[in-house]
């Protein structure tokens, strides 16, 4: 049985490999690695043509929200994805996730078949879907995860996602994994995902090895460093162009 809806802190910091190694010898007596041991993690996510919810959800206001299908390993046709809908409200996130099979997520989500399944889930993806229109994807973002949960409160997660990769072709789940690395050599993206407080062990060594929160975004570091650059390069080849004809 799939969990559907999460309410929590997402919390990041950027680690080297030794920060990491160091924070997995503290965590060994108090978290679990969990069922799924090291992953790869495959993301579509969508948006309009003029990339209206990345950009504004780098504008960093107060409520964001995005709309991406997932799977843990290569998916087409009957393989099972996550319809995930995701909100941040005054550093709260609010996932809200429907599974179903690629084929039927997919038409779905582009607009050319109904919802898999009529759920109150369905029905808040269904509206973000209306309230935007014409959403597609536009980003392909995959990264090696590994995950651990508390023993003592299952609600306590870390993550650390390594071999963060972006690109804007083949936007497919059931592709091989290639792109642009979004992330420094000798990088590890850390999450603390997390329903309250931090655990005295964890803030001890976050504190030990100087390690800060920080503000990390993958579809909008994939934005920044893949796609503007080439919008604001297809702008300048469409201005010029226009000032040829116009001469």
């Amino acid at each position: 049985m799939y969990q559907t809806v999460f309410k929590r802190y997402e919390l990041k910091y950027l680690l080297t490999t030794a920060q990491k190694e160091k924070i997995l010898s503290v965590m060994a007596p108090y978290m679990t690695p969990d069922k799924y041991g090291r992953t790869t993690v495959r993301n579509l996510y969508f948006d309009t043509d003029t990339y209206l919810l990345i950009r504004r959800s780098l504008e960093k206001p107060v409520y964001k929200e995005k709309l991406r299908v997932r799977s843990y390993r290569p998916a087409q046709g009957e393989d099972t994805v996550f319809a995930e809908l995701k909100r941040k409200y005054k550093g709260i996130v609010y996932k809200r996730r429907l599974a179903a099979s690629e084929t039927d997520a997919m038409a779905w989500l582009k607009g050319h078949a109904p919802a898999p399944e009529n759920t109150q889930i369905s029905r808040e993806i269904d509206y973000f879907l209306n309230l935007y229109g014409g959403l597609h994807p536009t980003v392909f973002l995959s990264y090696d995860r590994e995950a651990y949960y508390s023993a003592a409160d299952s609600s306590f997660r870390v993550t650390f996602d390594e071999n963060i990769l972006a690109r804007e072709t083949e936007l497919s789940l059931g592709g091989e994994i290639y792109g642009t690395s979004l992330l420094e050599k000798g990088k590890v993206l850390m999450e603390i995902k997390c329903a309250g407080g931090i655990p005295l062990w964890m803030t001890d060594v976050l504190s030990a090895e100087h390690i800060y929160k920080t503000s990390f975004s993958k579809y909008g570091t994939a934005y920044r460093n893949l796609i503007f650059p080439e919008l604001q390069t297809e702008n300048t080849v469409n201005n010029k162009e226009k000032t040829y004809h116009v001469s």
